[in-house]
């Protein structure tokens, strides 16, 4: 009896771990694009301009890139429970203060802290979920639902974006975390158990400041560019400032011991060309999905509730075809699905960069559509393709390096369409011809780095793995099962 009781005590701790850091996990990945459904009527009540609109979403998503490996050493080092925690107090007071921001530059500093605790709730929450099941099948199910419940996250943002900011205006959008973290934090300090990992790697301070600093500079520089014009001296000076602060941050990574990013590993051709075609990847489908409500409002003049329900096709079609993604890349290979998806999604972006404001709707979807099935067939097999590059040690690392690269391209493509966009307004274009321009550029990158993977994304001659016999020979093999759930992060 009393053993039954100890392992139905364990099953409903686990159930309400599992609730705690699915649930945190959704409120982060609603947040990436909850906001895209409010940014016409941030725009209208903080008036902005398109670059305001840029910070606003950049703010949050440069710190979650730059931060999130640092965040997964903190909880191995410091505790896991103690970390999500601490990064779901910080998001939900940060949603509070973004929520009151009176002006744009408290928004923003609302969106930098909100960044920053999204930093150290994801991977917390995901380690904590990984400690909590030990037994392989058990762990490959619990994160499958992770992820499962974060997909629906991203495809309940604009909808439900749409209705708050219609109902109530934008603020909304952030009030709609607060209930949300109260109950994390009040069920997590009672139920959730604390882990750590003594042998965890030291914190690379040296190279999360440069990073931060070094991209920062970049991003800077991108969206100010197209109003200050980009030969001013604050352009050039944050230009050349990035140059310095990135290469002093290569240097700093090859000499420490434990770097947050090993340069060793981009000597592998897999793991090269997985992150770089990952980059591209958040690139172009954070820079287009940056102008998907501008486009229904400004340019075709539907209300933002309707916005939001006909954005719906790109996140319902990621939603739907991620899960399966993995399992087609493990019968035909990384290359063959990977260079597929970003084939799909380059010509869906193309095809929007020919929609008008009197293209109906029934000619649009369909576009929107594509793009989000190309890219849910990338993101699952690139992780998992970075993944089987390194060793099995090394696994969780490159799962996160691979999701940081992804975060840094989206941080660059809402910056860099958006000067797309400036930069044709300024020499007399409409909006609508600089949304043209923004998503045929994204489509044109896509397009060639889908050219790109389907040559290079491979294992070397199996001869050059003949050191490592865990791998497998298959030049385009796929990593293991247990690494699925982890790729669709």
């Amino acid at each position: 009896m009393t053993a039954s009781r100890a392992t139905a005590g364990s099953r409903s701790n686990r159930a309400v771990l599992l609730t705690v850091t699915c649930l945190g996990q959704f409120m982060v990945l609603l947040d990436n694009t909850i906001v895209g459904a409010a940014l016409p009527d941030m725009q209208h009540r903080l008036h902005t301009q398109l670059t305001g609109l840029q910070w606003i979403v950049d703010a949050y998503v440069l710190l979650v890139a730059m931060l999130l490996l640092s965040g997964g050493v903190f909880a191995d080092r410091f505790g896991r429970k103690r970390v999500y925690l601490t990064g779901v107090a910080v998001f939900t007071t940060a949603s509070v203060l973004c929520s009151l921001a009176p002006s744009l530059g408290w928004l923003v500093a609302g969106r930098v802290l909100q960044g920053i605790g999204a930093a150290a709730l994801s991977p917390a929450s995901l380690a904590l979920l990984a400690a909590a099941h030990p037994v392989p099948q058990e762990r490959i199910k619990a994160i499958g639902l992770w992820a499962g419940l974060g997909g629906i996250g991203l495809a309940a943002g604009p909808v439900a974006g749409g209705v708050l900011t219609e109902a109530f205006g934008w603020p909304a959008i952030f009030v709609v975390n607060l209930p949300i973290g109260v109950v994390l934090l009040l069920v997590g300090l009672r139920h959730l158990d604390e882990s750590r990992n003594p042998s965890a790697a030291a914190i690379d301070i040296p190279g999360t400041v440069l990073s931060v600093l070094g991209v920062g500079a970049l991003t800077y520089g991108l969206i100010e560019g197209g109003a200050r014009g980009w030969t001013s001296p604050p352009i050039l000076g944050s230009f050349t400032a990035a140059v310095i602060l990135l290469a002093s941050f290569i240097a700093v990574e090859a000499r420490r011991a434990t770097p947050m990013l090993p340069p060793r590993l981009f000597r592998q051709r897999l793991f090269t060309v997985s992150n770089t075609a990952m980059v591209v990847v958040g690139f172009a489908l954070m820079g287009s999905s940056f102008f998907f409500s501008q486009f229904f409002v400004y340019v075709q003049g539907s209300s933002i509730l309707r916005a939001g329900l006909q954005t719906l096709p790109v996140s319902l079609a990621m939603v739907i075809v991620s899960p399966y993604a993995g399992r087609l890349a493990a019968r035909y290979g990384f290359r063959i699905v990977v260079t597929t998806g970003l084939a799909l999604a380059g010509l869906g972006l193309l095809a929007l960069g020919t929609v008008h404001a009197d293209t109906g709707y029934g000619n649009v979807w369909w576009r929107l559509g594509v793009v989000g099935i190309g890219f849910a067939l990338t993101m699952s097999p690139l992780t998992g393709a970075a993944i089987q590059a390194v060793s099995p040690q090394e696994g969780g690392l490159a799962s996160g390096i691979s999701s940081t690269t992804r975060q840094i391209g989206a941080v660059l493509g809402v910056a860099l369409l958006g000067a797309v966009v400036r930069t044709r307004q300024s020499r007399g274009a409409s909006f609508e011809t600089g949304l043209n321009s923004a998503f045929a550029t994204a489509g044109a990158i896509t397009l060639a780095t889908a050219v790109c993977t389907g040559l290079w994304l491979a294992r070397p001659k199996p001869a050059e793995d003949s050191a490592a016999p865990h791998r497998p020979t298959d030049p385009d093999a796929v990593t293991t099962s247990n690494e699925a759930p982890v790729n669709s992060r």
